[in-house]
């Protein structure tokens, strides 16, 4: 049984929630690397049918993918990224771009490349609003527009330590 972090006023936990399985994150990755039959799926994530049959339909249930019709003969179906799937993009491959440096460094399993030049994809870097990179050490969280009381009082309490 997974924990569920629904209680919490945090889009970390929010996204964890939809996303933040093992299963879930090979399946995404499978997706974007355009994997769509489920024997497919299977083949190259390992996961039982049970728990892979799963994880489709839980990404299915959450607009993440969507499940198509695919052939003239029966009843069969494929799994395709939605537009709020493919935003996921940045996501995977800033984990990708991270297990390159410290986990694979100088043999990267797979490179990130801009389909329209073939030329490797940049380090993903935080910018500010005018495109300037900004150092992690600089990096600030604050209240936002849906802060509930809870996180108010604790950056209140920081506030005054």
């Amino acid at each position: 049984m997974r924990t569920r972090f629904s209680d919490q006023n945090c889009s970390v936990a929010a996204t964890l929630d939809l996303i933040g399985d093992g299963w879930t994150m090979l399946v995404l990755r499978e997706a974007f690397l355009g994997t769509r039959r489920f024997s497919d799926f299977q083949r190259h994530t390992g996961a039982a049918k049970n728990i892979l049959a799963d994880r489709l339909a839980h990404l299915v249930e959450h607009g993440i993918l969507a499940k198509v019709e695919a052939g003239t003969r029966g009843s069969r179906h494929e799994y395709a990224l939605t537009a709020k799937g493919r935003d996921l993009v940045v996501v995977i491959t800033a984990l990708r771009q991270w297990g390159d440096r410290w986990l694979h460094p100088g043999a990267e399993p797979l490179r990130v490349v801009d389909g329209r030049t073939g030329e490797d994809i940049a380090p993903l870097r935080l910018c500010d609003a005018d495109g300037e990179p900004v150092p992690g050490r600089e990096v600030r969280l604050v209240p936002g527009p849906g802060a509930d009381p809870a996180t108010l009082g604790r950056f209140e309490r920081l506030g005054s330590e």
